[in-house]
């Protein structure tokens, strides 16, 4: 599948090449869908079976295929951490309603550390 191959890139050093026939066709489908930015041979010519062995050659992982890593989740995998959820707007209407709604999203916030200055 693509996206495996995608996560693999991901955690490999680039520019990463790949030589066998499905490997060029899942980079293919990468680049098409604008997830990978590579060197891909163009379709074999049955008649011009000469030259070098076709490779397809990875250098860089685009935004979007970055955005679509963040999003893949395989069965037993944790969660990546990343920016924490708020609480949502409902949530927190519940909240207040039962008295701590407001406790929490105020606990909830970063603090100012400094000192503050009196004149």
């Amino acid at each position: 599948m693509s996206m495996d191959l995608l996560k693999q890139i991901a955690a490999s050093r680039l520019p990463m090449s790949f030589r066998t026939p499905k490997e060029i066709d899942e980079v293919r489908i990468l680049r098409q869908a604008g997830l990978v930015i590579a060197f891909v041979p163009a379709p074999a010519d049955p008649l011009k079976l000469s030259g070098a062995e076709p490779a397809a050659q990875v250098l860089a992982i685009t935004e979007k295929g970055r955005e679509e890593l963040s999003r893949i989740r395989y069965p037993g995998e944790a969660p990546q951490g990343g920016k924490p959820r708020h609480m949502g707007f409902r949530n927190w209407l519940a909240g207040a309603r039962s008295g701590h709604g407001l406790q929490q999203g105020l606990l909830s916030r970063n603090h100012d550390s400094r000192p503050s200055q009196t004149l």
